[in-house]
């Protein structure tokens, strides 16, 4: 029997919650409704899912896929977050890969943890996965005078009218999930 409890797959067989339900019943619902997206969709699950604030009434919902299907879901990105934002109205979709963090090893220990593994390489692959389709072309740290830091993160401007309406959900997601304050910006260009 094939259902949409087949679209989820918990870590160490923990149940999923209502909303992760629900939000594997979308990816069931689209993969049996929507003829582009059936075969694409078939062999892919996600982990998890949350709903996240934004400012004002909005809010986004968080998609964890596994890291290993991560290029499977960048090849129907845009599609698929078209429709998942359909079904899920006045909500934005960001898809981000699920990414564990190692921690560092012990004095003395002969044993090396990979670099993917950091907590910065994490962290700096998951802005990545935000801000998909669009592309980081730079970054800037901004340090105020009472200490705290601001990351300025400029993306690639053809894409501009792909993701401009998003930019604060990506903040308020980043801020979630890594707890850094992050501004997106279009770099200025000189005509």
């Amino acid at each position: 029997m094939y259902s949409s409890a087949a679209k989820i797959r918990k870590d160490k067989d923990a149940e999923p919650t209502e909303f992760e339900e629900s939000v594997a019943q979308a990816f069931f619902d689209l993969e049996n409704t929507n003829q582009e997206l059936k075969s694409d969709l078939k062999d892919l699950y996600i982990n998890s899912a949350v709903q996240i604030d934004v400012a004002g009434n909005r809010k986004a919902v968080v998609v964890h896929v596994p890291y290993r299907l991560r290029k499977a879901f960048r090849k129907i990105h845009v599609r698929l977050v078209r429709e998942l934002e359909k079904k899920f109205s006045g909500k934005d979709v960001v898809l981000i890969a699920t990414r564990r963090i190692a921690r560092p090893p012990k004095r003395g220990s002969a044993v090396q943890r990979p670099r993917s593994r950091t907590l910065t390489a994490v962290h700096e692959a998951m802005l990545e996965d935000i801000v998909v389709p669009a592309e980081i072309v730079g970054k800037r740290v901004r340090y105020r005078l009472d200490g705290s830091k601001i990351m300025k993160v400029f993306l690639d401007p053809k894409q501009k009218n792909d993701t401009e309406y998003k930019l604060e959900t990506y903040s308020a997601v980043y801020r979630k999930l890594a707890g850094k304050d992050v501004v997106f910006e279009y770099p200025l260009t000189e005509a």
